[in-house]
This record gives structure tokens, sequence and C-alpha cells, in this order.
């Protein structure tokens, strides 16, 4: 998208009186009803800090940090050039509706907001401006990538982070950006080009991160580790994430860099900006890269598994056919010692009226009987290989 929030041609035209509320509430005249009031901050929850950092800004710099959101609303309305920039994490749903009341929020964008769970976009509501972003960060212990999401609302005088997750850390944002007040003065776009540079410079780690899991996971797929199938899997959904998370990006900066002459952009801001497109394609680039190559090692660990498979059954095969053969041998060596056992027990029987018991040849007869069908055997088992 090119819509952004209308930027001042200079610091010293920055007065913005269109677009901010009365400095102080005006009284409302006899006889007329009261003029209805911003709402309050509701209370935040025991043990939850919903408003991390909230600060009012005038020519760059930091002229106050209100701790509660009432106080940042009346510290802003005494500004008339001020900027407020309010970091909340997790915020309640009330003090999202004081921030829709003071600000104009437009409710779809306050729901997205509250819900989270949103892809990343850019959207104008009038003079506002609402980013979705999903910042990564690479836990090395765990080896794996942990998400959060951002939400960015921008209007004329103020900027809201609303933050769901760990990631990403914006107070190092804020801390670079209060000191280059000269960059700071240029309104809530500057800071938002600074959190999306943040956002953007989160994934570099991530990057060298899964580039040396994919490397590790290489290793063990030709090193037939079993339990790599599951760690290419689980890697391969946190590269679906991270493309989701990258991919709108792209679009994003680039419509943002499509408005740089219909609203006037800084010429710093815009070559802010180029630079955080141009690492963000590098970024998108390199994830797809990963998910085509985590795609051929699965392929390919696909195979070896398939090829170890096939020689171990070749192998149990082979052992089946030894085994066969040695049963053939040991058969046919039974068969050819069985067969004067039979005679030489039937002859062993010494009954007196056996024939050929008195034949004078009857001995020379049983050995050459025997003899004759043990060769008998040898050649009909040699010549069919069990022997």
């Amino acid at each position: 998208m090119s819509e952004r929030p209308d930027r001042r041609p200079s610091p010293s035209a920055a007065k913005r009186t269109g677009w901010r509320r009365p400095a102080a509430p005006a009284t409302p005249p006899p006889g007329s009803p009261a003029s209805p009031q911003p709402a309050p901050a509701a209370p935040a929850p025991p043990n939850h800090r919903s408003v991390i950092d909230s600060a009012v800004y005038r020519d760059g710099r930091r002229v106050a940090s209100p701790t509660t959101l009432a106080d940042t609303f009346r510290r802003l309305r005494e500004e008339p050039d001020g900027m407020a920039w309010i970091g909340l994490h997790r915020p309640t749903e009330p003090e999202l509706h004081s921030l829709a009341a003071e600000f104009n929020l437009h409710e779809l964008a306050v729901e997205d907001a509250l819900e989270a769970h949103q892809r990343p976009k850019l959207e104008r509501y009038g003079d506002t401006l609402f980013v979705v972003l999903r910042a990564a960060r690479y836990l090395d212990a765990q080896e794996e990538v942990d998400f959060g999401e951002l939400h960015v609302f921008v209007g004329p005088d103020f900027l809201i982070t609303v933050r769901h997750g760990g990631a990403p850390d914006l107070s190092t944002v804020r801390h670079r950006m209060e000191e280059t007040p000269e960059l700071l003065r240029l309104g809530p776009e500057a800071a938002l080009y600074a959190i999306l540079d943040a956002v953007v410079d989160g994934y570099a780690p991530v990057v060298e991160g899964v580039q040396t899991d994919i490397d590790e996971i290489e290793t063990e797929v030709f090193r037939g580790d079993p339990a790599v199938s599951r760690r290419i899997y689980e890697l391969s959904r946190e590269m679906v994430e991270f493309q989701r998370a990258t991919r709108p990006l792209v679009g994003m900066l680039h419509g943002l860099m499509a408005g740089f002459a219909k609203y006037g952009t800084d010429e710093e801001l815009q070559r802010y900006l180029r630079d955080v497109a141009d690492h963000v394609t590098h970024t998108s680039e390199r994830v797809d890269g990963f998910r085509q190559a985590l795609t051929e090692i699965l392929t390919v660990n696909a195979t070896l598994v398939s090829q170890q498979q096939n020689a171990e059954m070749r192998a149990l095969a082979e052992a089946g056919f030894e085994q066969n053969e040695e049963i053939k041998k040991i058969s046919s060596w039974a068969a050819i010692l069985f067969a004067p056992t039979l005679v030489g027990t039937i002859y062993g029987m010494n009954f007196s009226s056996m024939p050929e018991l008195s034949w004078h040849f009857g001995y020379p007869f049983a050995i050459l009987l025997m003899a004759v069908v043990c060769v008998s055997l040898y050649v009909i088992f040699k010549k069919r290989d069990w022997l």
C-alpha cells in the first residue's frame, strides 16, 4: 500500500493544527451539555504492566515521560507541536479502547490489535496508518525460531506500538532514535521506519541460525541419523512461518516507496526505507532458498532411508539363501547316510528265518548295496547343486 500520514515539508512547518485536539478543552456555553471528555486509561491488572514506555517529544527530544496513559494524553495536549510514542505489551481491552477514544483509532484496527494472530499488513484509516509486523528471533538453546507480533498505529502526532510476544526489543529502537533527534523530529514516520528496520535486522540472526541448522541436518542425513526426519519437518514448518512474516513485508515496503512523491516523504526517510526494503528482499529470497533446500534434503533423506532398507532386505535375503543352502547340504548328507543305516538295520535284526541269512554272498551284497545307494544319492544331489 502507498497510503501514509501526510508528511510535513520541514520541521519548522510541523504545526499539524488541523490534526491536533485542542490544547485544553473549551468551556461549554451556559445551558449547553458538557463536551465529552476522553476516556481515562484503565488501570492495569495486578502483576502486569502493559505500558512499557510512554514519552512525549518536541523537536525530536523527550520532554515528558508520563507513567500512565491519562498523563500521556494530558501532556500531549500541552505540547501543540509534540509527538507521543506509547509502547504497550499485551494491553487490556479497556486500555486499547481509551487509546482509540483519544486518538480516534478505527475499531477494526483496535480489534486486530486485541486478537493478535494477524498477517503482516499495512492499512490506512483516515489520518492513521495501521501496520502489522511479524518479528522473529533465533533461540540457540532450543535451536528454533520464536515469532512475535507487533501492531503499530501511526498518526499525525502519535505512534503506538502493541507488542505480542518477546520480539522485537523496541527499547533499543527508542534509545537509538533519541540519540538522533534530527531524525526523530521528522515525526512518527521516522519512528515507524526505525521499527521496520529493527524488525528486518532481527531476521539476520535467524537466517544465520537456520543456515547452521541446515548444515547440521545435511551432515546428519548422510550419517544416517534416524531422528533427522523429524528435525527437517519441524524446521520446514518454521520456514513456512518465516515466509508468512517476510513475503508480505516486501510488498508493504514497496508500496510505501511508491508513495514517496505523493506524500512528500523526507529524502532521509526515503533512503532509510530503501535500505530496509533491500534487506527484507534479501531475507525473503534466503528464506525461499531455505524451503527449497529443506525440500531437497527431505527427498535425499527419503532416498537414503529407502536405500538402507533395501540393503537390509537384501542382506536378509542373502542370509536366508545361505541358510537354505546349508539346509540342503545337511538334508543331502542325511539322506545318503540313511541308506546304509537302513540296510544295516534290516540285516542286523538276526531273525533265524530271514532270507539270505545263510547266503554265502550276503555280506558282500549288503556292502555293495549300501555303496550303490550312497553313490547314487550323491550323484543325484550333486547334479541338483545340493552338495
